[in-house]
């Protein structure tokens, strides 16, 4: 027995067509969807390891510098500057005039 189309009716050809149409219209809508998702997901992991990276950097530069500062404060400067005696001209130190 073999199947003839001839037989259906056009409403219900109609009908069977616009279901396929609806379905390949769905399943465009559902893998565009999954595509953003994805893309989506995969930008927010790229956006937060540049962050990450940026954040680390950022503690990293702050605590050396911070490390710095503790070493520079802790040393004993006391002997690295001796007092000297000014030569003076007179009642006035002497002063370097850089115009004259």
């Amino acid at each position: 027995m073999q199947f003839d189309l001839s037989a259906v009716e056009t409403s219900t050809l109609v009908f069977i067509g616009t279901l396929a149409i609806a379905a390949v219209l769905a399943a465009f809508v559902l893998v565009a969807g999954l595509v953003a998702l994805v893309l989506l997901g995969a930008g927010k992991l790229t956006w937060m390891a540049i962050a990450n990276t940026l954040l680390a950097v950022v503690h990293g530069i702050n605590a050396g510098w911070e490390r710095l500062v503790r070493r520079a404060a802790s040393v004993d400067r006391s002997g690295d500057f001796q007092p000297q005696p000014s030569p003076s001209t007179g009642t006035y130190p002497r002063v370097i005039l850089r115009d004259s």
